[in-house]
């Protein structure tokens, strides 16, 4: 079994918790979420706060625990069987929440059903296009055949939820409207009202055991003044993404506690470094260039050297992130030491954009939400006045998350402002995602919204892909990493810090993927 590198201890966790006496807590859990989830479809679209959901009511064949270390999930143990092959044991017993029996015909529907789903804003193929077979060995037993050597077969099956062979055929309006949310998970879908809440009732039969929690709400709360005063006020026992204007806050008031750990989300801004000519470069005085000047790294150099990372970290996200001049942090596989963060260099960025024809700079409109990172409107407004300061005029335009994403995939804009959270706990997902050449057959570059191209860095990453050894992997994938930041594939900013906040003596332990999993919060233990 190949497993993923453990992190290290130095994961910081946090917690400020109360001691005062409380009243004894009710069956149910209301919690805020800091962003909109788009579809209940568990395959639509491969966004975090969408699979956080899904973890509620889907299984998955290979779980993570909150330091992203794989634990068995739908599957109880994964093997290679030879070099092209994968072997899973299927849990017995498990039962959808209509009653029928979870076997292996149930897991083939699935992984055949995620590129069939039309109109994916960034579809799971980067986790299913690596298998050429599927092989019935019984009820129980399930192969993967690959062309060629695939060491993150199990990483990648934590990303797949499974849904019932009855449901494979569903339209994503089904899973919505919960005729078709058909799973294995925790809790059973009542109803998904968009963009307001989501109602789970708890599932009896789950095979991990009964939850504490006989219903569960997740309301939709992406604005963080109302997510604050619903937990102030007890409409809510939890958030997530507390807002790090509040942190301070939040910790004197006894009633709470506040649970903090590193995320693996690199914020990063991304470039058309693509198109000849790209929507919204101009000159200063905003004409249409001819000529797209993202596509010089000189110009890509330039625009990282300007932009002051400890300054936003300290003044826009509160003390709450870390600079970055890589994919991961340091504590996962494929971080590399060759790489550090890239020093604020105004003077060095104006020569670089001399040197390559724009002495004078030009027009750019920076793109980015509103509603899905921590402090993403303001953290684009500082990058516009940095990148103002060496000549580069920058507008900014912020959208809710649910625009945002479909028109940047959609190759709308120009620079963009995203995140990227690891599904594989180490440096191939950002890799593959973010870097590779987007290519839709090969499931390569699904969130390369910039269209960033090197073929060093694909063939690094592939080669990579493809070894089973870790530490030849690891030095690849490092290679590759180094290869993409020093051509300015993106521009890292940092990695945020996940932050919960719950109140009535409620207990969670942070986790490095993000999610907010309502079976893992526990209530106040009594004497």
């Amino acid at each position: 079994m190949i497993l993923l590198r453990p992190l290290l201890a130095r994961i910081g966790v946090v917690a400020a918790c109360t001691a005062l006496a409380l009243p004894a807590l009710a069956a149910d859990l209301v919690i805020g979420l800091g962003t909109d989830v788009t579809s209940i479809d568990p395959h639509y679209h491969n966004l975090t706060p969408n699979s956080n959901v899904a973890a509620h009511i889907f299984g998955y064949l290979v779980q993570r625990n909150e330091r992203s270390q794989l634990e068995p999930g739908l599957a109880t143990e994964w093997k290679t069987v030879d070099p092209l092959t994968w072997e899973f044991k299927l849990r017995r017993g498990v039962k959808f929440h209509d009653g029928s029996d979870f076997t292996a015909t149930d897991v083939v529907a699935s992984i055949e059903r995620v590129p069939t789903v039309p109109n994916s804003p960034s579809p799971f193929t980067v986790y299913t296009k690596q298998i050429k077979e599927m092989i019935v060995v019984d009820p129980y037993t399930i192969r993967f055949k690959t062309a060629t050597p695939y060491p993150l077969m199990p990483s990648d099956m934590t990303q797949v939820a499974i849904v019932s062979k009855s449901a494979s055929r569903a339209t994503t309006e089904d899973f919505n409207s919960g005729k078709a949310a058909i799973g294995t998970g925790p809790y059973k879908l009542v109803r998904y009202t968009k963009s307001d809440r989501i109602e789970l009732a708890r599932n009896d039969s789950y095979w991990g055991g009964k939850t504490p929690w006989d219903k569960v709400t997740l309301r939709l709360l992406p604005q963080d003044a109302a997510r604050v005063a619903a937990l102030l006020s007890g409409d809510v026992q939890v958030i997530e993404n507390v807002p790090t204007a509040d942190v301070a806050k939040l910790k004197q008031d006894k009633r709470l506690a506040i649970y903090r750990t590193v995320a693996d989300r690199l914020i990063y801004l991304h470039m058309d470094s693509d198109r000849d000519a790209s929507p919204f470069v101009t000159d200063r005085a905003g004409k249409p260039l001819a000529k797209n000047p993202l596509k010089d790294p000189r110009v890509r150099k330039a625009i990282s050297k300007a932009i002051n990372r400890p300054a936003i970290v300290e003044k826009v996200m509160e003390g709450e992130a870390i600079p970055s001049g890589q994919l991961v942090p340091d504590f996962l596989f494929g971080a590399t030491k060759n790489l550090k963060v890239e020093a604020f260099d105004p003077a060095g960025a104006k020569k670089l954009l001399a040197d390559a024809g724009y002495p004078d700079g030009f027009g750019l409109t920076i793109h980015a939400p509103n509603n899905r990172y921590v402090n993403d409107a303001k953290i684009a407004q500082a990058v516009a006045q940095m990148l103002a300061r060496i000549g580069i005029d920058t507008k900014v335009v912020a959208m809710p998350s649910a625009t945002y994403f479909t028109q940047a995939t959609d190759l709308k804009f120009s620079f963009m402002l995203l995140g990227w959270s690891t599904g594989t706990g180490e440096a191939s997902s950002s890799l593959k995602a973010l870097l590779m050449t987007y290519s839709r057959d090969k499931g390569y570059g699904t969130a390369n919204r910039g269209r960033y191209s090197n073929g060093k860095v694909d063939a690094l990453t592939e080669d990579a892909l493809q070894i089973v050894d870790d530490a030849k992997r690891e030095a690849m994938l490092q290679r590759a990493t180094e290869l993409a930041i020093n051509d300015t594939g993106i521009v890292p900013l940092h990695f945020q810090v996940n932050l919960w906040a719950t109140r009535d003596g409620i207990a969670y332990v942070p986790r490095t993927d993000e999610n907010t999993l309502a079976w893992k919060f526990t209530p106040e233990k009594r004497q």
